[in-house]
């Protein structure tokens, strides 16, 4: 079976899509999903579906859509032979699948061996790091109601899609893909405007690719912005990164290209 959760959510077995049609049952088999192999309560799928206002009949109703889910798994399992993943242990259920079968498990690995890679083998971790940014098709879960659960799951990985990302350009940037980068970088910082270390690689960038007036421009646009909507300076790393591009000093590209930081 495949198991999508970077995008729309998704179960398939070959080409034939298995994925529930009912929105609270495809919302209980994404939480089981996401927490492949490990026990989930009743009571933490009724949070889920309902959060803090529950109806009387949450229990029966939750179990319903359990037995909507064996169903599914009971006509895959008559078509291809594949055990019933889905068991019942109290005080809840297990959904018994192989890791590498869920996206988001294998984009989490991906990660973590392009982040091991960089310090040694920037190519290396560049394409790995590209295969991990790959399997993301759009928002997360972007089919699925998510209750509280989801929500945090949902926050969580677009964090470490960023943490990929800045990582992929790390690596990029020290292959010297800085031409590459330029259109990329403009785009994210547009995406994310509040990302200082994203507008540094910009102005560094530009910089080493002779636009140094177009990377005193970008540092302007980011000190205008974060003085604006947040009333903040910007940070001592970006700062510095102005300051070695004044001074034209060769150091600047070290100044603010590492993403291996506490935030990451």
């Amino acid at each position: 079976m495949r198991f999508t959760v970077l995008g729309l959510f998704e179960m398939a077995e070959g080409e034939t899509d298995w994925t529930p049609s009912a929105p609270k049952v495809r919302q209980v088999l994404a939480v089981l999903v996401l927490r492949a192999g490990q026990v989930v309560s009743i009571d933490t799928l009724i949070e889920e579906l309902w959060s803090d206002d529950p109806p009387r009949s949450a229990t029966t109703t939750t179990q319903t859509y359990i037995y909507q889910l064996r169903r599914v798994f009971g006509r895959l399992q008559e078509r291809s032979g594949l055990p019933d993943p889905l068991i019942t242990r109290p005080p809840g259920y297990v959904l018994d699948i192989p890791p590498s079968e869920v996206d988001a498990t294998r984009f989490n690995s991906m990660l973590d061996t392009g982040r091991a890679l960089l310090a040694h083998d920037a190519r290396e971790a560049a394409r790995i790091l590209r295969e991990a940014l790959a399997l993301w098709r759009g928002p997360m879960l972007g089919n699925v109601n998510c209750g509280p659960l989801l929500r945090g799951y949902a926050a969580h990985f677009e964090e470490r899609y960023v943490s990929a990302l800045e990582l992929r350009i790390a690596a990029d940037m020290r292959l010297g893909r800085h031409h590459e980068l330029i259109a990329e970088l403009k785009s994210l910082v547009t995406r994310y405007p509040y990302n200082e270390w994203l507008h540094g690689q910009l102005i560094i960038a530009l910089t080493r690719v002779g636009r140094r007036a177009e990377a005193l421009e970008a540092y302007q646009d980011v000190r205008r912005l974060l003085d604006r909507d947040l009333g903040l300076e910007p940070s001592p790393d970006l700062k510095q990164v102005h300051a070695g591009l004044l001074h034209a000093r060769s150091e600047l590209s070290m100044d603010l290209e590492s993403p291996l930081r506490a935030a990451i």
